[in-house]
């Protein structure tokens, strides 16, 4: 048959067929052209260098986050957004097309489908308090590295159980304590691990204003919207089902026992980590965990093992998440809107700049973003700053400081056994039952 096909001579587009096939592949041997962007040139990053990034539960925060540090990124291809609602998920598909000029972002109401696809290698998600551990621990077992907002769990057990996944599956982990990367917070972490505020006794963790009492009752109930507008069943994951109510959705979760971390999560997550990772107790959490009578925070003395106390602030400085620092030769004190850290003399900050270069130099961090930096170690496969041990250890402190004021009494923790001293009734609050067809943990 072969040498029949050869002998025909029917026409392509006019001409003969070995004219055809004689011009085609005189085509062929020129060079293609190809844009500049496909090859990597003119600043541009080739499509095969991309990191491919998706997003679960980008609300206002995470669209913000989106906008400002994912987006801007030339590296990646941000190609997907699961959101159970509607209205949100559309907002973030419609930002996305936007920003690259097409309609290709994906949607999706359900994250096992979005991470089904194969393609995705990273993602962010700004869900509520109750779903950061869950879609963390699905994506790593998808082989997927994640970026997620704090605070990043909602008991120890989760927490652990998100330890334990990132060492299984190999993923790299950025809790989304962004001030870790921060340099004025840097700065003043530094200042006490170079021994410079000498021996350092007492650390100020700031708490902005709010009450520790969490709702236990439900909204009344309204009519459940179709699935497409609202997938209720999967906003409530593995929570204790309740009715829908719209006033959820945006902000209504907040102060809710069975989805909020509360006031010291909130605030917690973020200076409790500073405090921890300043005096070197990454890989612990308190010992002592007292209870306060009063509405607020302000004032919680949590003891290391080490003796040094981690005290809890309401006031004290001029913006949030703050710290401060307190040893035998000097004090350091930073928060938010700060351009430089205060501290007790003026030599004390006097190379700041070298301590920050310094800090670089032997961490190998860049002095770019949270969200770059986390870029960064999924290229590189280092451990981020804000690794999975650091955010349990710090969310732990959480954790047991709540319980202290759940049960209304003193607690004492063993951080090694990662369980309360003599209280099986605290220990039991180390997790929470999870609703049947959503057990993640």
């Amino acid at each position: 048959m072969s040498g029949v096909f050869c002998s025909q001579t029917k026409s392509v587009g006019g001409l003969s067929r070995r004219s055809f096939l004689k011009r085609a592949g005189a085509a062929l041997a020129l060079p293609a052209l190809v844009p500049a962007s496909a090859l990597g040139r003119d600043g541009a990053v080739a499509p095969s260098n991309r990191i491919v990034m998706a997003g679960v539960g980008l609300g206002g925060r995470g669209g913000g986050v989106l906008g400002s540090w994912v987006l801007p990124e030339k590296e990646i291809q941000f190609v997907a957004i699961c959101d159970v609602w509607r209205k949100r998920r559309e907002a973030i598909k419609s930002l996305v097309d936007r920003h690259y000029g097409n309609t290709d972002c994906q949607t999706y109401i359900d994250m096992r489908e979005m991470f089904a696809r194969g393609d995705i290698e990273a993602i962010y998600t700004a869900t509520g308090d109750r779903w950061h551990a869950g879609v963390s621990i699905m994506a790593m077992r998808a082989g997927i590295d994640v970026y997620t907002e704090k605070p990043a769990s909602m008991t120890v057990r989760e927490g652990q159980a998100v330890v334990a996944t990132a060492r299984k599956t190999k993923r790299v982990y950025q809790a989304g304590m962004q001030r870790l990367s921060e340099p004025n917070f840097v700065v003043c972490n530094e200042l006490v691990r170079l021994g410079r505020l000498g021996d350092v006794k007492t650390v100020y963790a700031h708490m902005a204003g709010g009450s520790m009492n969490l709702h236990r009752d439900w909204l009344p109930e309204e009519p459940l919207p179709p699935r497409d507008e609202v997938d209720w069943d999967a906003w409530l994951g593995p929570n204790p089902w309740r009715p829908y109510n719209h006033a959820y959705l945006p902000s209504g979760w907040h102060r809710d026992h069975d989805l909020y971390t509360g006031v010291i999560g909130e605030w917690g997550s973020h200076t409790f980590a500073q405090c921890q990772h300043a005096i070197g107790a990454e890989n612990t959490s308190p010992v002592f965990y007292p209870y306060m009578k009063g509405p607020t925070p302000d004032g919680i003395k949590l003891r290391f093992a080490n003796g040094v106390d981690m005290i809890s602030e309401q006031r004290g400085w001029r913006g949030t998440c703050g710290v401060r620092y307190v040893g035998t030769e000097g004090w350091v004190s930073c928060a938010d809107g700060y351009t430089r850290p205060e501290a007790s003399k003026p030599s004390l900050l006097a190379d700041y700049d070298k301590i920050l270069a310094d800090y670089y130099v032997r961490t190998g961090f860049t002095g770019q973003n949270h969200m770059r930096q986390f870029f960064n170690s999924v290229r590189s496969r280092t451990k981020t700053v804000a690794n999975p041990v650091m955010m349990h250890r710090s969310m732990s402190t959480v954790h047991c400081a709540n319980i202290a004021q759940w049960l209304g009494r003193d607690l004492t923790w063993d951080p090694v056994k990662e369980q309360f001293v003599n209280d099986s009734e605290a220990d039991r609050l180390l997790s929470r039952a999870q609703r049947e067809g959503w057990n993640i943990i």
